[in-house]
């Protein structure tokens, strides 16, 4: 498996398994499946609901901690941000059955971020984190949270798949050692990604299929993955991303798809913005 480096040194694989949307009572099976296909970077979140299933799953498998990378994420806090972001970490790792995790992620870019992030300084100096990041920040939110704090962010999950590729956002982060991370990689399958012309006829030259060919054009912009399935094949298949590499001319084919806009939502609109923040987690 290849790895990238983070900004403070910790190695985090490039190509690793996301639980997002996939139920509960389905979260254990589907991540036990992933760490025997070899998977090691697992990705999930106190708002995914499922964060106990992956700990079940985590210590069912027998797999040495410390090859694991584990990343969960914090949801917007009420004030006071910095005691109850503390209480949300401590939950988390409490449902986990962990004693740290190698990424801790800002959810989203709303509430009172530098209270959370202040917070998130704290646990990362504790050793609770070994990195701390932040997720769907464009890059004005981005920039300002670099520029105004101690720690710079290892990390920022955004939306990326070849319909919204993220070239510029990519281009602040490098400048400031933000590691970018891709959140939807297939586009849940939008604009018939799975099917579509262009990756299609470029996998039939690898011998390889279209959600293949989009993950290795991920690997190749040095942006790390995290695809989800349920199906130990597919699980299997999205590893097999290894053994070939896309020519100059098939990046610059993928490229032309950008349509520079979200397939989902922009965290940018006022009635998206007031959803967010309106929504809290049980406790």
């Amino acid at each position: 498996m290849l790895s990238v480096t983070l900004n403070n040194g910790v190695e985090m694989p490039i190509l690793g398994f996301g639980v997002y949307q996939i139920p509960s009572d389905r979260t254990e099976r589907a991540v036990s499946d992933a760490l025997a296909a070899g998977y090691r970077l697992l990705d999930t979140a106190a708002a995914y609901g499922n964060e106990e299933a992956v700990g079940r799953a985590i210590a069912a498998s027998g797999i040495r901690r410390e090859e694991l990378f584990v990343t969960t994420k914090l949801w917007i806090q009420d004030a006071p941000a910095e005691q109850n972001t503390r209480r949300a970490l401590e939950a988390s790792l409490a449902k986990l059955g962990l004693d740290h995790v190698d990424l801790y992620l800002v959810h989203q870019p709303f509430g009172d971020v530098y209270g959370q992030w202040r917070a998130m300084e704290a646990a990362h100096r504790e050793g609770l984190v070994r990195a701390i990041g932040v997720a769907n920040f464009y890059p004005d939110r981005l920039l300002d949270l670099v520029l105004n704090n101690e720690i710079v962010p290892a990390v920022n999950q955004i939306e990326t798949h070849p319909f919204f590729q993220r070239t510029t956002d990519q281009a602040l982060m490098r400048e400031h050692g933000v590691q970018h991370q891709s959140w939807g990689g297939f586009a849940e399958g939008k604009n018939e990604l799975f099917t579509h012309p262009v990756l299609t006829a470029i996998g039939k030259e690898h011998d390889k299929s279209a959600a293949q060919v989009v993950l290795r054009w991920l690997i190749q912009r040095a942006i790390v993955t995290i695809p989800k399935s349920v199906d130990p094949g597919r699980m299997a298949q999205n590893l097999d991303v290894f053994d070939f590499e896309l020519t100059d001319a098939q990046m610059a084919q993928i490229a032309d798809l950008d349509t520079g806009t979200t397939l989902f939502f922009d965290h940018r609109d006022p009635e998206m913005v007031a959803w967010l923040s309106a929504r809290r987690l049980d406790s």
